[in-house]
């Protein structure tokens, strides 16, 4: 039998901040595609009715301000409320419910419809960065959890091209942080150091999957990742915990790395490329305190769906829904395409 190659055998891979594998299946990237195909999207002048324009009236009748930078406002339709009726309590293990209380906000990154993360400038982006700091500090000190999400492009579910992200402060602590709370708090309860502090360092000996990198943070494609271009941000200096940790060179060199990433994703298929993107820090809440939470590292993560052009997108149906997750393109593979891609934006060159 020949001997096992990570570019051509399947395998599976484990992710051992969420506890859960993923199918890596190479062999099939040579398979032909006749499945679902997307619509490139028009390149399309601004919306005079956009309700995310300076100075526009929004449909519940609230009117921007003539903002010149950041802009954030509460979500007109928001999932979390705070003042609502509580559900009963229950004793049965099969019907269980609890209280859910929070606040949606929305942040514009930008007054100019037309503008991007990758097309903005440096100090721009550390404005937005800065907005994020903000919210935390703010909604950190009531809710246990802050989720900063921005869904980019309409194969995302985005209902408006205006650059902007979502803030939804929660009561609960989301599936999601709640099992990296689990694993990384079991991790550093037997090695005494952060898990993701431990893979980081191994990152950067191995290079293997490192897209691109500054003096203070690193951008990778993970070793499990499940999305075909998956990339995390991971900081290299200081160990911050969350958002509000971050340093000014810290926050100033998180701009000029998500500035060449989003670059970098734009330039691989020539596109505004979609993804859902989002941070993972500690735990907020009132009882929390600077550097209570050791066994957590922030990080950044992206979420690109597209696989092999500006139209094929990879879905999560069939084995991925009912067994696992499933990707054909190696995570080394995908880090290797990014990593090659020109850092100046393909609009910007004459």
């Amino acid at each position: 039998m020949a001997e096992f190659n990570s570019t051509e055998h399947q395998h599976v891979r484990y992710n051992p901040l969420k506890d859960e594998w993923v199918l890596v299946s190479p062999h099939r990237c040579k398979r032909p595609w006749s499945g679902q195909t997307e619509n490139e999207e028009d390149e399309q002048g601004p919306d005079p009715n956009n309700p995310l324009l300076p100075n526009a009236v929004r449909s519940n009748g609230q009117k921007n301000p003539n903002y010149k930078s950041t802009y954030v406002f509460p979500n007109d339709f928001p999932a979390l409320l705070e003042r609502v009726p509580e559900p009963a309590p229950s004793d049965n293990p099969l019907f269980r419910s609890a209280a859910a209380k929070g606040h949606c906000r929305v942040m514009c990154f930008h007054p100019d419809s037309t503008m991007t993360i990758p097309l903005m400038t440096v100090d721009e982006i550390v404005a937005v960065i800065e907005q994020w700091v903000n919210q935390i500090n703010e909604l950190g000190r009531r809710y246990t959890w802050v989720q900063i999400f921005e869904n980019k492009g309409a194969v995302m579910g985005c209902s408006n091209p205006h650059p902007h992200c979502q803030i939804w402060a929660s009561s609960f602590l989301p599936n999601e942080p709640r099992i990296k709370e689990r694993t990384q708090k079991e991790y550093y309860m037997q090695h005494k150091r952060p898990m993701l502090a431990d893979y980081l360092k191994q990152e950067l000996e191995k290079k293997e999957r490192i897209v691109v990198k500054n003096s203070e943070w690193v951008a990778v494609v993970p070793y499990w990742a499940v999305w075909p271009y998956e990339t995390m941000l991971l900081p290299i200096n200081g160990l911050p915990q969350r958002l509000s940790d971050l340093t000014e060179d810290q926050k100033r060199a998180l701009a000029e790395i998500m500035k060449e990433l989003t670059t970098k994703y734009d330039n691989l298929f020539k596109c505004s490329f979609p993804y859902s993107m989002g941070w993972h820090g500690a735990p907020t809440g009132p009882s929390r305190t600077v550097g209570d939470s050791p066994h957590w590292l922030l990080h950044g993560i992206y979420l690109p769906p597209l696989l092999r052009s500006a139209t094929v997108k990879k879905f999560m149906v069939g084995y991925e829904m009912l067994a696992q997750a499933q990707r054909d393109l190696t995570p080394e593979q995908a880090a290797e395409k990014l990593r090659e891609c020109d850092s100046v934006h393909y609009k910007c060159k004459k």
